[in-house]
């Protein structure tokens, strides 16, 4: 199991206390592209996805409901492969 593989696995089974640059590694290999932000926000889009993925820096982690969108955003990705 890759790196990446066990971080997405300890994700799925413990959305609480992600990291923030662990969030942006994981969007990024789900093909999601750096849009913008400033400061300690980050946006990524996919083409092709309605839905973006926002994250906040706060002191290192992200808030639960951006965790949660990126939990539902891993299962959808997993769908759809």
């Amino acid at each position: 199991m890759s790196k990446l593989e066990k971080l997405i696995a300890s994700l799925l089974a413990n959305p609480r206390g992600v990291r923030f640059e662990e969030a942006c590694r994981v969007a990024r290999a789900l093909g999601f592209i750096h849009e913008g932000g400033q400061g300690s926000h980050r946006v990524f889009k996919r083409k092709g996805e309605p839905t973006q993925l926002n994250f906040q820096n706060r002191n290192g982690l992200i808030p639960a409901d951006q965790a949660h969108q990126l939990v539902a955003m891993i299962r959808k990705s997993g769908e759809d492969a």
